[in-house]
């Protein structure tokens, strides 16, 4: 489906997280619901990778759109299936960041309570890719300020992508509406579509 976005979540977010709202509206703004899926993952790396690549299956050739851990998802997934990526955030090879972590988490939004466990460690290792093969097809947005991990990793994980690093900022990224259009054109939506949309979404 041309112009369809799959939105990918970080761990322990959910649908209903910023981005993952401010997408939606303006997709419904445009009449582009229907292209747009933003599933409530799975807390575990395999039950979450089966939910997205339905997804993929349903949409045809989407645009994956990953933050934080879902940028790692969408790492791993956009080389399984030759798709573009926007990355805002993103993780790179998670299952190294975890020491010390395993045991109780909460999802932030739904107050879901679920163990980290050795075995979602090990999940996550298995989804573990080389730099992109083909850098044309990955956008990366980074800031600075991100409180949570540190953007240099992916800088130099994504050197050879389309890095735009911007001062400042947080782990949510701030300001992530304001750039709504220039994720709508990787995606290959008509601008016509978008431009009357931008206004009104702050």
């Amino acid at each position: 489906m041309s112009g369809s976005i799959l939105y990918i979540h970080g761990l322990n977010s959910a649908p209903a997280s910023t981005k993952a709202t401010q997408l939606s509206t303006a997709m419904q703004h445009m009449g582009l619901a229907e292209q747009l899926r933003v599933p409530a993952l799975h807390h575990h790396p395999r039950q979450a990778i089966a939910q997205l690549s339905a997804a993929i299956r349903e949409l045809g050739q989407p645009l994956l759109v990953g933050s934080s851990l879902g940028g790692y998802y969408a790492t791993h997934l956009a080389e399984r299936h030759g798709l573009k990526a926007l990355l805002i955030n993103p993780a790179v090879n998670p299952h190294r960041l975890f020491d010390g972590f395993l045991g109780t988490q909460q999802n932030l939004y739904t107050g879901e309570s679920w163990e980290l466990t050795l075995d979602h460690v090990a999940a996550l290792a298995e989804l573990e890719v080389e730099p992109p093969s083909d850098p044309l097809r990955y956008q990366v947005w980074l800031q600075t300020g991100d409180e949570t991990l540190d953007y240099r990793h992916a800088e130099r994980f994504y050197a050879r992508c389309d890095l735009r690093i911007e001062a400042g900022g947080d782990h949510g990224f701030q300001g992530f509406v304001a750039r709504l259009p220039s994720l709508f054109s990787f995606a290959g939506i008509a601008p016509e579509l978008y431009r009357p949309v931008d206004l009104h979404l702050g």
